[in-house]
């Protein structure tokens, strides 16, 4: 017996993230173990007894895949942004300030940002190295100044 992954996903993603979020203790983790199961399930081209059989398969994995979660190299010794700042030194305080802003920004704005800034590369060789467009470089350019400039203009202001 095989059901579809969306019927599967309608019937078990909450069950199986509630399962690994018990273990990984962090909802980013417990989202990607659940999204790793049903890949699994996708590609194991295995054939179940019952729909019971199917559910028990995906509880299984999910769990196994969230102590391997728990217990990888990466989550075991991340630590948060205010420990990595102390360990970097920094020509000024307004570097450190702007670093740490910076850093607090989206993903996607503070990867072009930190490419364009720090690592002197051209809106062209960061839409090569992000698989982008150079328009696209660009706008989250013009999206991550904005957001900067807001950031900094109210620490600015409270400062005062």
């Amino acid at each position: 017996m095989r059901q579809s992954v969306q019927e599967l996903v309608a019937l078990y993603q909450n069950n199986l993230f509630a399962a690994a979020f018990h273990i990984c203790r962090d909802a980013q983790d417990a989202e990607d173990v659940v999204q790793d199961t049903f890949v699994q399930y996708y590609t194991a081209k295995k054939e179940f007894d019952n729909e019971q059989h199917i559910r028990a398969w995906l509880i299984r994995v999910a769990i196994n895949k969230a102590k391997n979660a728990s217990r990888s190299f990466w989550r075991r010794n991340r630590i948060p942004l205010e420990e990595y700042m102390e360990t970097l030194v920094f020509e000024t305080q307004e570097s450190a300030d702007l670093f740490e802003v910076v850093m607090k920004l989206p993903e996607k704005y503070r990867i072009v940002i930190h490419l364009f800034y720090y690592e002197d590369y051209a809106v062209s060789e960061i839409a090569n190295i992000l698989h982008l467009s150079e328009s696209n470089v660009k706008v989250r350019l013009s999206r991550g100044r904005r957001l900067l400039r807001s950031a900094l203009k109210e620490e600015w202001d409270d400062d005062e």
